[in-house]
């Protein structure tokens, strides 16, 4: 498994295009379970905490074949420029057991209408995540966020370091439902060279129903970090 490839959350240097809910929650407990089609399946377990725009998170991986992993993070956005040219900086970091560390920066311009370009690099131990993302790469985002919640971007994360040509492309989009639920939906197109050394193509999705308080999550990530496998996630959480 290639997993020192993979994009930690947080580490990959472009943040998801999607708009923020600034009376939320400030806790958000999840539970993924990641079914396996030709390896082991594992949980993940993560506790985010955010105020403002700024997060800090715990989580733990598990899997047969893998093994064992902790992790933390943090991430942040900083306004630079003013209501003329709004700019901001989104810095991260992370670190896990097993000697992983890693960071990303992006540059935001813009507002509800933006656009980010950011790299990210690892010490390219392994490592164990959630979005699955090419790690050590450079990122770009184009997106629009609007004042009733609806979001829209394209994102494109790119491995500028290993020479693989590993490359993701989302289109994310996000809509208010009634009674306060949100649905988010995320389509991935993958291409580059797998760990067998052939070409990897591969279209997969995530989709999030968010109520007031929890989630549901479901993921389909074929060949997962360009390997061989093929990975059913499911999750949920809880907001406190």
């Amino acid at each position: 498994m290639a997993v020192a490839l993979a994009a930690a959350a947080g580490v990959a240097a472009a943040q998801t295009p999607v708009a923020q809910d600034e009376n939320a929650l400030p806790w958000k407990l999840t539970a993924t379970r990641h079914f396996v089609r030709g390896g082991a399946d594992g949980i993940d377990l993560n506790l985010r905490w955010r105020r403002e725009s700024s997060s800090a998170w715990v989580g733990f991986y598990e899997d047969r074949d893998f093994g064992r992993q902790a992790r933390i993070g943090w991430d942040s956005q900083w306004r630079l420029g003013g209501d003329a040219l709004p700019l901001s900086l989104l810095p991260s970091v992370q670190a896990a057991s097993r000697g992983f560390w890693g960071g990303s920066l992006a540059l935001q311009a813009g507002e509800r209408f933006y656009v980010q370009a950011g790299i990210g690099r690892t010490n390219l131990k392994p490592y164990q995540n959630l979005n699955f993302d090419p790690n050590d790469a450079l990122t770009a985002v184009v997106g629009w966020k609007g004042d009733d919640g609806r979001a829209l971007g394209v994102t494109v994360v790119r491995d500028d370091r290993l020479h693989t040509g590993q490359q993701h492309v989302h289109l994310t989009g996000q809509w208010p439902l009634p009674e306060g639920r949100r649905l988010t939906l995320d389509l991935l197109r993958k291409r580059g060279q797998g760990e067998d050394g052939e070409m990897v193509r591969a279209t997969g999705f995530t989709a999030t129903v968010d109520f007031p308080r929890w989630f549901l999550r479901v993921a389909w990530d074929p060949k997962q970090n360009f390997g061989p496998d093929d990975v059913l996630r499911i999750g949920g959480g809880w907001r406190f």
